[in-house]
């Protein structure tokens, strides 16, 4: 499991639309990664030490969410709409369900020879978008994949050879957000794109020199938040300077704003907007 190095701090910050953003949690103790946003409002929900996390965004407490049946997880979990179940990634290279609120998991995925990594869930819960890793051989490219979210065939996107990630539904559930290296031979170079669930329509967002990493829509589907890597940046690595930016989603190309923040792995890979679209979380690990 990741920790904080000597000198780190942990803090999960709030950006509103306008510019701001406020702090909500800090720790020297341990490092918290990618947070969702419930959907009642009241909380943020992160992974840290293998385990799941709820912090309150009314007192600032912080509990474990009690799972069973869960090897420890990784920074890939998403809410259900039906707003009491969770679904997570586990460092076994499985996907798993579970009540929010704690208890027995349920794997979702076969034996297949893969490693799935979780990223997105249709908007009527009903199937989730996932990337695939054959053998978990992390040399090889991630092929995006969706799979019956109560478990079954899993069926392939074509988004082209290139290395992809962070797939994530938009909010009519008609396209499949995410970054990928298909548009570049430069090694490392993502970028935005889009498909349609059907594998139709695939098209780049926009075009960067920059290195851009996991799209995440609002859910009235106006805004979009997103982590940018420096030039030259190779998958997303922790502890560097990088910017959280966010952009309207009539124009991918003109940043609204944009936070710097030392981060990178951990800081927004999982979309953590809430529910009335008017503010996101994310984290940052500064070292003092």
């Amino acid at each position: 499991m990741r920790s904080l190095r000597p000198g780190q701090q942990c803090e999960v910050w709030i950006a509103s639309t306008n510019g701001q953003r406020n702090l909500v949690y800090a720790s020297r103790n341990m490092l918290f990664e990618a947070p969702n946003w419930t959907l009642d409002g009241h909380a943020l929900i992160l992974n840290g030490g293998g385990k799941l996390w709820r912090l309150s965004l009314a007192d600032g407490g912080l509990a474990e969410v009690p799972l069973t049946g869960v090897p420890h997880l990784n920074n890939d979990h998403v809410l259900a709409p039906d707003r009491s179940t969770i679904f997570l990634s586990g460092e076994d290279g499985h996907i798993y369900r579970a009540p929010l609120t704690g208890g027995a998991a349920t794997r979702i995925t076969d034996d297949d020879g893969s490693f799935h990594f979780l990223h997105g869930i249709s908007p009527d819960g009903g199937r989730l978008a996932y990337v695939d890793i054959e053998g978990g051989d992390f040399t090889r490219p991630g092929r995006l994949r969706t799979i019956p979210a109560a478990g079954g065939p899993a069926r392939s996107v074509d988004v082209g050879a290139g290395h992809c990630d962070g797939p994530e539904y938009s909010p009519d559930g008609d396209w499949l957000y995410l970054n990928t290296e298909s548009f570049s031979t430069a090694p490392g170079h993502a970028q935005l794109a889009r498909v349609r669930t059907d594998g139709s329509g695939f098209e780049r967002l926009a075009e960067t020199a920059s290195v851009d990493w996991f799209p995440h829509l609002s859910p009235d589907g106006r805004l979009a938040s997103y982590l940018r890597f420096t030039a030259g940046t190779q998958g997303h690595p922790a502890d560097l300077p990088v910017e959280v930016v966010l952009v309207s989603t009539n124009d991918w190309t003109t940043p609204l704003h944009t936070w710097p923040v030392f981060g990178g792995q951990g800081t927004l890979n999982v979309n953590s907007w809430s529910p009335d679209s008017q503010r996101f979380a994310f984290v940052a690990y500064p070292l003092r």
